[in-house]
């Protein structure tokens, strides 16, 4: 079989047995969202059902269909962008399981388990984003940060970060990136015109939200009206719109350390997101780049200080994958592959690979409404057999170093 055509069946194969260890209809905390719009007067996250309210009338059924559309699309640029960056990489074997434990991440499972939660559309967005600056389109990538925030207030964490990455590397021309470089006056005043409409936003976004007129109350009597909202959903979706941040901030920052640094989900989700960096570090020689390694890092993990205010530590967790892959993106459109890379992994490698994938394929995930994952540990390992089986033959096979060459000679 041709070795692209294999690799291209085997993140596809990976990505359906993550996605359907958990893939089930938008749950009524997530429609509830949906249902929320700006009749009551300015409030966040309402820009995403007042579209919706233009467009369609809001009902479960349709709520549906959006949500799955949302993440089909999110899917389908996922695909594209890890199949054409494998393939400008000459199918190198370091992205090759950059992308593969991308695709059987808890990042897969929790997407297709939280269907039609707005997190989809802020990753959508960030994606428009990201491109727009790759095209040097500041204007337009400021305009769909500064919507991502009305989306979704989470975009400041996962949004602006990877975009201030992506403007960091658009005009460094020099091979060894230094301070210089990343934070030239040139690359400031981008970055400064870039975050003033996102920031204003946010400001905007707090500012009401603690100046917040609309009751819990209101909220929740909107909700109920609709039968498929629970009571419970209604309660926390209302508590949600109209509690200050700084009352989730106090509520919730005691536990920040211990989310972030003992618990579950430290082990089952940081170390797969470890192998992630240190391929990232060794396709792109990040060792000669230690400003801009600090700042892929800082980008990946900022998600985190969501743990500060909000209690769905796993999901929050989830994060650092999209933003890891993202900056694969970003990264390549302007560094090429170390072109003394040797087309194979080190035996710890190999060790922190096995690790990682069998944190995320075979250890199950706390998933929301008492749910729990399909399949049994020994179907599981039946399953990713012919991941393993892939992967061997992959890595057997010899790599067209053409690629890599062209884009080092481009790079020079």
């Amino acid at each position: 079989m041709n070795r692209k055509v294999l690799i291209v069946f085997l993140y596809l194969y990976a990505a359906f047995f993550s996605i359907a260890k958990t893939l089930r209809l938008p749950n009524d905390w997530a429609e509830a969202h949906w249902m929320l719009d700006y009749r009551f007067g300015f409030i966040k996250r309402g820009l995403a059902g007042e579209i919706f309210r233009w467009v369609s009338e809001k009902n479960e059924f349709n709520i549906t269909i959006l949500s799955a559309g949302i993440l089909f699309l999110l899917y389908l640029f996922i695909i594209i962008i890890a199949v054409r960056e494998t393939w400008k990489r000459s199918c190198n074997l370091s992205t090759v399981v950059f992308f593969l434990v991308f695709f059987l991440s808890q990042y897969l499972i929790f997407s297709a388990h939280l269907i039609g939660y707005l997190d989809h559309v802020v990753f959508l967005f960030a994606i428009a984003a990201v491109y727009l600056i790759r095209r040097d389109k500041i204007v337009l990538s400021s305009i769909i940060a500064a919507i991502g925030i009305l989306i979704h207030e989470i975009s400041f964490f996962l949004l602006l970060p990877v975009c201030c990455t992506a403007l960091i590397c658009s005009r460094t021309e020099r091979r060894e990136f230094s301070l210089q470089d990343g934070f030239s006056k040139d690359n400031l005043k981008r970055m400064a015109f870039f975050l003033t409409f996102p920031v204003l936003t946010t400001l905007l976004v707090i500012f009401c939200q603690e100046q917040q007129a609309m009751t819990f109350q209101v909220v929740y009597d909107y909700l109920r009206t609709f039968p498929f909202i629970t009571v419970k959903a209604a309660d926390s979706v209302s508590s949600a719109y109209t509690k200050s941040f700084l009352y989730y901030l106090k509520d919730e920052s005691g536990h920040f350390l211990q989310r972030l640094f003992i618990s579950k989900a430290t082990i089952l989700y940081g170390i797969p997101q470890l192998l992630l960096l240190r391929m990232l570090y060794r396709i792109f020689n990040l060792k000669g780049r230690f400003l801009l390694l600090i700042s892929v890092t800082a980008a990946a993990f900022v998600p985190l200080l969501l743990n500060a205010i909000a209690f769905d530590t796993y999901r929050i967790w989830t994060f650092p994958y999209m933003i890891l892959f993202l900056e694969f993106w970003v990264l390549s459109s302007r560094y090429s592959a170390d072109p003394l890379e040797k087309n194979r992994l080190t035996s710890s490698e190999w060790f922190l690979f096995v690790l990682a994938a069998g944190l995320a394929g075979f250890v199950p995930n706390v998933l929301f409404d008492g749910e729990t994952e399909r399949f049994s540990i020994a179907l599981r390992f039946l399953l990713l057999l012919p991941v393993a089986g892939m992967l061997y033959w992959i890595q057997k096979a010899p790599a067209d170093t053409g690629g890599t060459k062209k884009l080092s000679e481009n790079e020079k």
